[in-house]
């Protein structure tokens, strides 16, 4: 297993998630991969200080600025050694829980790509209203049925994320990106969305406008 985990200025948050992927994941072979992008706070020493602690485990890469999550994305991807490859942001909102059902789909169900569905939001309505209708515009354009396109948390096999290239604003498309490379067994799995334990949301509201002018 490869756990990819893009971060910007979440150090008070990194240390307690990697403790609960260990508890989840005690006794598999796996690897966390953490992409600091151009953090300003002290996410990078508490990366160097986990890859200190536990070499076997922990692999971290540092962007010289804050290029986005798709290239923090891809640099994960570029890394990434485990059969399945699963996804998961650094705010606690993603549950490492879910990582062995991911895993099992994409194992025994012969699927190319899970993606999680967080049908219950910890989320304003500021939020979760034009995500739906970002939701809704991407399934009518794309074809793909998914509930939840932009769920940080998501499983693939090796080979997809091998095969796609996320650039610019495009993680939001990555199950666009893999039926496009031949990677149409795609997936869902409804998954817990815990509410923002420290620090604040990383994106605004242009984040809706970006999207989609990138469907376009």
């Amino acid at each position: 297993l490869s756990i990819v985990v893009p971060l910007y200025n979440e150090a008070e948050s990194l240390a307690e998630l990697k403790a609960w992927i260990d508890r989840v994941l005690d006794g598999r072979s796996y690897e966390v991969i953490f992409v600091d992008d151009g953090s300003r706070d002290d996410s990078w020493k508490v990366v160097q200080q986990l890859a200190e602690a536990d070499a076997d485990h922990v692999v971290g890469i540092r962007m010289a600025r804050n290029y986005g999550k798709s290239a923090g994305l891809q640099l994960g991807f570029q890394a990434a050694q485990g059969r399945v490859v699963i996804t998961m942001d650094a705010d606690l909102q993603d549950s490492p829980e879910e990582i062995p059902e991911l895993e099992r789909k994409i194992i025994e169900d012969g699927l190319d790509l899970v993606s999680g569905w967080k049908k219950k939001r910890h989320d304003p309505l500021s939020k979760t209203i034009p995500t739906r209708l970002y939701n809704a515009a991407t399934r009518w354009v794309s074809g793909i049925q998914l509930n939840d396109f932009n769920c940080g948390l998501k499983a693939y096999r090796l080979e997809v994320v091998k095969a796609i290239e996320v650039q610019g604003e495009m993680h939001r498309y990555i199950p666009i990106l893999a039926k496009s490379a031949g990677f149409d067994r795609i997936g869902e799995q409804v998954v817990q969305h815990q509410a923002r334990k420290y620090g604040s949301s990383k994106f605004g509201l242009e984040r809706f406008v970006n999207g989609f002018l990138d469907l376009m």
